[in-house]
């Protein structure tokens, strides 16, 4: 019952160990992605996701991100949360003229900022 629910062959996520493998083999004996899965066939990692990490060892000399690489922050500071603020209880004494958080964040005072 658990087969149709669950697969028998799950690929497993590369952990920190696997990466410094793969690592180890592309700069050191300049492995691609089948002969790594022919070394480790029970490693049971997809090829895309090998040859994936294998390009960005090409590429940047790591298998971690690179800093400024994530999604962008926020323009939460303070001073926007007080506007915030002000502009949601404005409202109150207002009926009938209810605006919702995505329309009050579209004013441009509360636009985000840039990435850093």
């Amino acid at each position: 019952m658990t087969s149709f629910i669950f697969p028998t062959f799950t690929q497993m996520a590369f952990s920190e160990e696997d990466k410094h493998v793969i690592k180890f083999f592309k700069q050191n004996n300049h492995y691609g992605g089948k002969r790594v899965l022919k070394e480790f066939p029970h490693g049971n990692w997809p090829r895309s996701g090998l040859d994936t990490i294998i390009r960005k060892i090409a590429r940047t000399g790591t298998s971690k991100r690179l800093p400024g690489s994530g999604r962008m922050r926020t323009a939460r500071t303070a001073d926007k949360i007080e506007e915030v603020k002000t502009l949601v209880l404005s409202q109150e004494d207002f009926p009938q003229t209810h605006r919702t958080q995505r329309k009050i964040a579209e004013q441009p005072i509360l636009q985000r900022s840039r990435r850093l």
